[in-house]
């Protein structure tokens, strides 16, 4: 089957997918965006996460053809118009030394951009909440929480990057 969909703002079509092909397989495969990791595809580790019409999912669980003609954004995408700067989040997750073996990062991102979307200014239950579906398994996950409140504070102060 053939998939049109829109990939980080870009439409995009995937051609001979077969039915049981994840979105995760497409985009790290067939469309060359790596960032999305495939740890466990089982949707427990949050590695893969990606938002779906706005809508953090794990893409592992997602088959392909359920992305017909939706609007689809990866840990490429979170940085302004995939032109090499940073997002905010980004930007924080290495200031405040969140990134350790790099394997969670992704999903961590796309999870804690799409929390500071809709709540600005989040309490740490806020935050670890949103991030409860993403493990680490290098941290104690302090410093991700540091980075997730340097980008609420950043963003709160008016400040860029």
């Amino acid at each position: 089957m053939r998939v049109n969909f829109t990939v980080n703002g870009r439409p995009q079509q995937a051609d001979d997918v077969w039915e049981g092909e994840s979105l995760l397989y497409v985009l790290r495969e067939r469309l060359g965006l790596p960032g999305s990791k495939n740890a466990c595809e089982q949707g427990e580790c949050g590695s893969c996460t990606v938002r779906l019409d706005g809508v953090p999912v794990c893409a592992c669980l997602v088959a392909a053809g359920q992305a017909e003609g939706r609007e689809v954004v990866t840990v490429e995408g979170l940085a302004a118009g995939g032109q090499g700067e940073l997002a905010p989040v980004q930007q924080a997750f290495i200031d405040a030394g969140a990134v350790q073996c790099g394997f969670c990062t992704p999903g961590l991102l796309v999870a804690a951009d799409d929390l500071l979307a809709h709540t600005p200014q989040p309490s740490d239950a806020d935050i670890r909440e949103a991030l409860s579906g993403n493990l680490c398994r290098c941290t104690g996950y302090e410093k991700i929480l540091d980075a997730v409140r340097l980008a609420a504070a950043r963003a709160g102060a008016g400040q860029e990057g």
